[in-house]
């Protein structure tokens, strides 16, 4: 396919440019490699069709690519896994770092990177190192396309994200992170995070370096992204607004994972992240602030939830999970679990006067043993809900202070609730 073709469906592939010439700039002598083999520029790299790049911002850029790249890899050979998978993999220099420590490395990006990183890593490769080291091109969303690459693994992976949920939106991103699950079930192994804290980490990074600039720095960087991206950034459900309500964001996105049948665990980042080189173009002050900050963000390491059943969804992070195979019906299934006050339901198929009784019978066993401050219900296979299911579901928004809330309501289900009314009862999300 051409490269032109690639280039016009997902410009996406430009970012990774502009990324590996910042950690080129913070000392890493592999990227500078790289960016010299591509003859990439700060000009090409760096700046936009709207937006120049500042000292101040190139800075604060180079500095958070170097700590996640650098942090990630301490956290993923702390896991002691033989497998890293770095999806988007971009035009990084771990894969030589991998080949060098005999650890074998799968770099998944999109076939347009992929055509261009690949011959230039195994040109910088000796020939005993070459054979750790493999390129995919894949989508993301495309499950096939994961599988396919993975089929030669033979134990245990750890998955690597470094900038890739901001340009999904929510339903792309729950096809990742179901296929993510489905590698996870075959090979064992966890996922390790680094996007969804990003803009908190980045807005601490960029304080100590801009001063009172910061705020401009981080809309420029974001509208620089967006530029060569042509996706706006930042608005899924796994990307936490600090700006917002951070502890309410954290939750939501473990009930987001916990829909995919995926919990996670908050790795801090300082704990993990080596001495920096770029902390030498930075003052003494500058640098001791972003270590210091580096304590109040987190890399989330995934996992797939234990004792799953029926689609393996629905389970939550430290959370008491409900076996509900007494509950089914030949036209209905279900799926709960509970969480710090949050009850988590997912239904399949039919709910009428015959299952709706099973989900009042599964409410009320986990409210006889926990307090219930919110139920959330996906809907996405939900195939029809009569008028007991909604009687249903209205004892539980009744018991529930904070709220009811559904989740991926199918058309079907819209028609219902607006047809009796009750598209203005219960929040849809």
């Amino acid at each position: 396919m051409e490269k032109d073709l690639l280039e016009r469906v997902n410009p996406v592939f430009n970012t990774a440019k502009m990324t590996v010439f910042q950690l080129a700039a913070s000392g890493n002598e592999d990227a500078v490699k790289i960016t010299e083999k591509m003859g990439l520029t700060f000009e090409e790299t760096q700046n936009s069709a709207n937006t120049t790049a500042s000292e101040e911002q190139f800075l604060t850029n180079s500095t958070m690519l170097e700590i996640r790249y650098k942090t990630v890899k301490a956290i993923a050979d702390k896991m002691n896994l033989n497998y890293i998978v770095d999806m988007p993999c971009g035009y990084t220099p771990r894969s030589l770092e991998c080949a060098s420590e005999g650890v074998n490395y799968i770099g998944l990006d999109l076939p347009a990177v992929v055509n261009e990183v690949e011959p230039i890593i195994k040109s910088m490769l000796d020939e005993d190192k070459k054979k750790f080291v493999s390129y995919y091109g894949i989508d993301a969303t495309n499950g096939n396309s994961l599988k396919e690459a993975l089929s030669g693994v033979n134990g245990p992976i750890c998955i690597t994200t470094e900038g890739i949920l901001m340009y999904f939106t929510d339903s792309e991103v729950g096809e990742m992170c179901d296929n993510i699950r489905e590698l996870l079930n075959e090979y064992g192994g966890c996922w390790i995070n680094a996007d969804l804290e990003s803009s908190l980490q980045y807005m601490l990074i960029a304080k100590p370096v801009c001063g009172d600039r910061f705020m401009e720095v981080m809309k420029s960087s974001s509208e620089k992204v967006e530029d060569k991206s042509d996706v706006k950034i930042g608005k899924s459900k796994l990307i936490i607004n600090p700006r917002e309500d951070f502890e309410k964001g954290i939750k939501d996105a473990m009930v987001f994972l916990a829909a995919h049948g995926l919990t996670a665990e908050r790795i801090n980042v300082a704990d993990y992240m080596p001495e920096l080189d770029g902390f030498s173009k930075l003052t003494k002050e500058q640098a001791d602030s972003i270590k210091e900050n580096m304590s109040k963000c987190a890399y989330w390491k995934i996992t797939v939830m234990e004792n799953s059943y029926g689609f393996n969804a629905g389970m939550f992070e430290e959370g008491e999970i409900y076996d509900t195979n007494d509950l089914k019906d030949e036209e209905f299934d279900l799926s709960a679990s509970y969480n710090e006050g949050s009850l988590y339901l997912k239904l399949i198929g039919r709910v009428d006067t015959l299952t709706a009784p099973h989900i009042l019978t599964l409410y009320e066993r986990v409210k006889g043993e926990h307090e219930i401050s919110e139920v959330v219900v996906d809907c996405e296979r939900l195939d029809y809900i009569s008028s007991a299911g909604l009687r249903v579901l209205l004892i539980m928004k009744k018991g529930s202070p904070e709220s009811l809330k559904l989740q991926n309501v199918n058309r079907t289900v819209e028609d219902v609730l607006e047809q009796t009314g009750f598209i203005a009862v219960f929040e849809i999300v």
